[in-house]
């Protein structure tokens, strides 16, 4: 009998790590915020963006409506992106659920060095490689969004058609944030292409400058609950 004790107490020894593996965090959203680093983006362009998601990260009001959640945290990760063949992980997924988490996170945007240079615009590539990036993060999100930055049209890689399906297939919404510097009306054409989901919606930039203002906009309404229809 002592035996057979021995032996059952070293199975479940062996197993417990594999169970705590297994287990995964809960938070209220799940967010890849993918920001446009194709060769019409220049240098200051995208220091912008990455200024624009700093400040909303030490923004009051957006750590504000991370408590407000029920699990009162969420999980991001940066990515960028440019051609078909050209995105990368710049920082990866982080638990944001406080002030201090969240201005480290700003802090890390803000001194982040750019990892894709130039490229064409494959918005669609972009929505193909964020979203296998849900799967073994080690959070359970109520909800699964991709805010995608752009500022211009699907140039590159499967046609729009193909990969906003690919984000519907797998459940996961896609919000837009058209700048629309360079192509007018930018906005319109995320309305009929590129956004997906419940709730799904689009925020205008007029410029680069513009999109640090309307990158806070966005996560807020990102970290909010999604209203049901």
């Amino acid at each position: 009998m002592k035996f057979l004790k021995t032996v059952l107490g070293l199975l479940l020894f062996s197993a417990a790590p594999s169970s705590l593996a297994q287990t995964e965090y809960p938070v209220d959203v799940e967010l890849v915020l993918a920001i446009d680093s194709s060769a019409s983006v220049d240098r200051n362009e995208f220091d912008l963006q990455l200024r624009g998601l700093a400040l909303a990260f030490n923004d009051p009001d957006v750590q504000q409506a991370i408590r407000n959640g029920a699990f009162q945290a969420i999980a991001v990760t940066l990515v960028e992106w440019s051609s078909a063949d050209r995105q990368a992980v710049n920082i990866p997924w982080r638990l944001i659920d406080g002030p201090e988490s969240a201005e480290a996170f700003a802090a890390d945007i803000a001194s982040s060095a750019r990892v894709v240079e130039t490229g064409a615009t494959s918005i669609s590539a972009a929505i193909a490689y964020a979203v296998p990036l849900f799967t073994a993060n080690g959070f359970a999100g109520q909800r699964q969004v991709i805010d995608i930055s752009g500022d211009g049209f699907n140039n590159s890689g499967r046609t729009m058609r193909e990969g906003r399906q690919i984000a519907t297939d797998a459940r996961v919404t896609v919000n837009g944030l058209a700048i629309q510097n360079q192509v007018l009306d930018l906005g319109g054409y995320f309305e009929e292409y590129v956004i997906t989901g419940p709730g799904a919606f689009v925020i205008t930039a007029a410029n680069y400058e513009d999109y640090i203002a309307a990158i806070r906009r966005k996560l807020l309404r990102e970290i909010k609950a999604a209203p049901m229809s």
